[in-house]
């Protein structure tokens, strides 16, 4: 297959406005396992960053959103709605246990001063 044939089968590609919905629900959705691989490097063991949670909401409700309202696939909206609950849940925990955390430290830090 040379040059000619690959650009023959792009022409064959349409975009509106909701096909790119769709693919901008694809790429979020799978960028996360880019920053789960870099957040688990960075620590040197296994970890999930709360983008990880953040990119699989908004990628599944953009995705959701195309199968639902433009493609009208009730698979497709099945595939993307089950998961949600999940990820919302995921996302709460790891909010609450990062604004715990910034909590603390500013709690010891007027310790500190109080202390002073």
């Amino acid at each position: 297959m040379d040059w000619m044939d690959h650009l023959h089968l792009l022409a064959f590609i349409q975009l509106n406005a909701w096909k790119i919905v769709g693919l901008a629900g694809s790429a979020i959705f799978g960028i996360r396992f880019v920053l789960q691989w870099i957040a688990s490097e960075r620590a040197g063991k296994s970890i999930i960053p709360v983008g990880f949670w953040e990119c699989s909401l908004f990628g599944s409700l953009l995705a959701l959103s195309y199968f639902a309202i433009y493609r009208r696939d009730s698979v497709g909206v099945l595939m993307t709605l089950l998961p949600v609950p999940i990820y919302s849940r995921n996302l709460y925990l790891k909010w609450k246990e990062i604004l715990s955390a910034r909590g603390s430290t500013i709690r010891s830090k007027e310790t500190e001063l109080i202390a002073e």
